[in-house]
């Protein structure tokens, strides 16, 4: 399931971008306006996998965007503004943590995973001595006869992200950045400093883990 931000997933050209640098830098106020619309509700999503509470996030995102005016004439496009861009946001997001001393372990900043949990519950597979080791002991819900409203209800939503509070930090950026903030798995992989390998299992562990916490929501 991907949770689409709105804007923040579309797409923008190479010229549509270099305007859009060039008139923030002629102070265009409609440009910043346009940009914050199209990011901001993605940047407190990346802010609150790194700190504890939505109003610290806050103030995070708003002291991004100081740093995105003040920094755009630096701006030298070695990777995409959006790119550029929410590196600020998760930099200031870690000093933050830091600083509030509610950051978590140095271990689990390491690009490294070190969880060695299954994606999913064993208890879901056939055991070693069944007729089918490994095999489903039942195929996993469909949720073809699910009405859309329900799935994209506002409810639902407010419980898939709940549920992405409580992953492990480094699943929980991964998945924020790529099914909330829309971005390519070269863009993660860039901005949290990962392999393509690593970034893969995490995606695959925490959609996982969300997936396995709606099936029993919706079965309610």
């Amino acid at each position: 399931m991907k949770l689409d931000s709105g804007k923040t997933g579309s797409m923008v050209t190479a010229t549509d971008e270099l305007d859009l640098v060039e008139a923030l830098r002629q102070g265009d106020e409609a440009a910043f306006t346009a940009l914050v619309d199209r990011h901001q509700a993605a940047m407190l999503h990346v802010a609150l996998a790194f700190v504890a509470t939505r109003a610290v996030a806050e103030e995070v995102v708003q002291e991004a965007w100081l740093g995105v005016l003040l920094g755009i004439g630096r701006f030298e496009r070695r990777s995409s503004l959006k790119t550029w861009i929410f590196r600020i946001v998760m930099n200031l997001a870690k000093h933050r943590a830091k600083q509030e001393a509610r950051s978590v372990s140095f271990s689990s900043l390491s690009p490294i995973e070190t969880d060695r949990e299954p994606a999913v519950n064993p208890i879901h597979f056939q055991r070693m001595d069944d007729s089918l080791p490994r095999h489903w002991v039942s195929p996993p819900y469909s949720w073809a006869s699910i009405p859309e409203a329900r799935l994209l209800s506002k409810e639902t939503m407010g419980h898939v992200r709940k549920t992405i509070e409580t992953l492990p930090p480094l699943q929980r950026r991964v998945i924020t950045l790529r099914d909330i903030g829309g971005w390519s798995s070269s863009e993660v992989c860039n901005a949290m400093a990962i392999s393509e390998t690593n970034q893969r299992v995490l995606l695959h562990r925490a959609r996982s883990k969300i997936r396995a916490v709606l099936e029993e929501y919706l079965q309610q």
